[in-house]
């Protein structure tokens, strides 16, 4: 993946709160899973909580326990804590500085997302609505409540912004076996901001209250993998249209893409924790479903063909 050297960063699109770890609000504590899934709604959405899932796994090995813990609360108390955007506005200004360092890198990803998403919106006659990303270091304020780094990255539908501690992409590879790479990056940020857009649209409100959120087939597993039908979308028409912020995105990078979903998928997780596969807590998709909605998004470059609401094979 490659960005236009001359091109222009935005970084009023991220708000950096590296270094600011330990400024928390209220609100009840993050990461609250419910037979292993991720809370919905209010809560916080997307490939966050699979870390977490990890060490509450190590964890149930070694005590013998069980069960669920309390869902990640609203946060109506908390106290975000602003960032300091100096450092990143001094060091991520072009493409140029996208393709040598890994933050600047991202903050062209959330630059190049919203700007498609936002064109797609107008065509259709609506208004896209900007999300924020916050960078953080260790734990964080949010709409949602109160969040650590322990839950990865995630989008936070009560603000409308999506959260990550970067080195989550140094965990992907170890502790999750992928290979990396600067779009496997790309795609969790992607997929995040497909979040968005089904809050954007009401999509996760009604999933919210169907309840159905755990299972191959539940309303959970059918918004994660749109979400990722949703990252393809953009990943196809990234390079396209007047002055693209990307150049290029290679057959590598789509594959490396589509071992970091594959890596994520509830069956590889559950198989490497747990040593075998439960589906009826699966919360966010097999690895061959999320490989295959990416790639669905991806192959068509058309939003409408990621409706996983309406069929049967996910």
């Amino acid at each position: 993946m490659k960005f236009d050297d001359n091109a222009k960063l935005d970084n009023s699109q991220i708000d950096d709160q590296r270094g600011n770890s330990g400024r928390r609000g209220g609100g009840r504590s993050s990461g609250g899973l419910s037979g292993g899934g991720i809370p919905m709604g209010k809560g916080k959405m997307g490939i966050g909580g699979i870390l977490l899932m990890l060490i509450i796994f190590a964890v149930m090995s070694k005590v013998g326990g069980g069960g669920g813990s309390d869902p990640l609360g609203t946060g109506t108390n908390s106290q975000l804590a602003g960032g300091d955007n100096t450092k990143i506005a001094e060091t991520c200004r072009t493409g140029a500085d996208a393709n040598q360092r890994q933050d600047c890198r991202i903050v062209g990803v959330v630059n190049s997302a919203q700007k498609f998403w936002a064109d797609e919106f107008a065509r259709n006659g609506q208004e896209y609505t900007q999300a924020d990303t916050t960078f953080f270091t260790g734990d964080v304020s949010t709409g949602c409540g109160a969040a650590t780094s322990d839950v990865g990255p995630f989008y936070c539908p009560a603000d409308g912004k999506v959260y990550i501690d970067l080195g989550f992409y140094a965990q992907l590879q170890s502790d999750f076996d992928a290979e990396g790479g600067p779009f496997a990056e790309a795609y969790v940020i992607a997929h995040e901001y497909g979040h968005h857009i089904q809050n954007l649209l009401g999509t996760s409100a009604q999933v919210e209250r169907s309840g159905n959120q755990t299972g191959p087939t539940s309303g959970s597993v059918r918004l994660e993998l749109q979400a990722d039908c949703f990252a393809g979308v953009w990943a196809n028409n990234a390079t396209s249209g007047p002055n693209p912020l990307i150049t290029e995105i290679t057959d590598e990078d789509i594959r490396l893409g589509l071992d970091a979903a594959a890596a994520v998928g509830d069956d590889r997780i559950q198989e490497k924790m747990q040593g075998q596969v439960n589906p009826h807590s699966w919360t966010h998709g097999s690895a061959e479903s999320r490989q295959r909605w990416f790639l669905t998004g991806f192959n068509t470059g058309e939003p409408s063909q990621c409706d996983t609401f309406n069929t049967d094979e996910l």
